[in-house]
């Protein structure tokens, strides 16, 4: 079992005061504005992307995705890809392991996991061990469902070449399967306001595009401090074909007035 790494730290550490939290995402300033509804399988919905910092300041921008998915009837199984903060273990790696939150357990999806774990995926649970950008994920959709499974790949290597790779087994892996794929990363960090909304740009452009190449080569070249552009980089892999809309973006001097801030950006990618 996966324990919690962050809980009482990135988000709430008891269930009660974590689903009253996750209800502020939701209701608050920067947030969708209400409590989505769980809808049917309409099955719209084929990835997301997410930012993974503190709920104070993410997690409004996290609910956009979140509510768009929801309502768009929770599918069976999501794919979360994740960059590795931490530096442990292999640098593409999944866990068999099922994870726990205060919410409850999440159970991984162990076949897809097998099918997802080749190539250049090991199998490695040391890497997620401390690595907070995929569990703040889960109790959005916790809060909602018990029934559900993921898969949980951690990114420490994000050069082009391994991200496409990823992202074609990944898609290889859900094909013909009620999966949903997500990847979670932050935009510019520490920067100002207006460069962060400058650059950030850049990169969102590219994700709007559905162009994996050019976001790599904007986030290289611009020098754009974007932590997980390997894992969205292999979502819009897995994901090719579909459309791509920006949901929210905001920063966390939206939050609390700063000189340097962490933009965030939710998005997701349709049939």
């Amino acid at each position: 079992m996966r324990r919690p790494s962050v809980a009482g730290q990135f988000y709430a550490g008891d269930e009660k005061s974590l689903r009253s939290q996750i209800e502020q995402c939701f209701t608050g300033p920067l947030g969708p504005g209400s409590i989505p509804k769980l809808g049917r399988a309409k099955r719209e919905v084929l990835g997301g992307i997410a930012p993974h910092a503190g709920y104070m300041y993410s997690g409004m921008v996290a609910a956009h995705t979140y509510a768009r998915i929801v309502e768009d009837g929770m599918p069976k199984t999501f794919v979360f890809i994740g960059p590795n903060h931490t530096g442990r273990g292999s640098g593409i790696a999944v866990t068999s392991e099922d994870w726990q939150t205060p919410l409850g357990v999440v159970k991984v999806d162990k076949e897809l996991a097998k099918e997802i774990r080749r190539d250049l995926v090991d199998e490695d649970a040391e890497a997620h061990r401390f690595e907070h950008s995929i569990e703040v994920q889960l109790p959005f959709l916790q809060y909602f469902s018990r029934d559900f499974m993921f898969v949980p790949v951690c990114m420490g290597f994000q050069d082009l070449e391994t991200a496409l790779s990823v992202g074609k087994t990944i898609a290889r892996a859900v094909k013909d399967k009620d999966a949903v794929v997500i990847a979670s990363t932050d935009m510019s960090h520490y920067v100002s306001p207006s460069l962060a909304k400058k650059k950030d740009n850049m990169a969102l452009d590219a994700i709007k595009a559905m162009d994996a190449k050019a976001l790599y080569e904007v986030v290289r070249d611009q020098d754009i401090s974007m932590c997980g552009y390997g894992p969205v980089i292999a979502t819009m892999t897995a994901c090719a074909g579909g459309k791509a809309t920006l949901l929210k973006y905001a920063n966390s001097g939206d939050v609390h007035p700063m000189a340097q801030v962490v933009g965030y950006a939710s998005a997701v990618i349709t049939k």
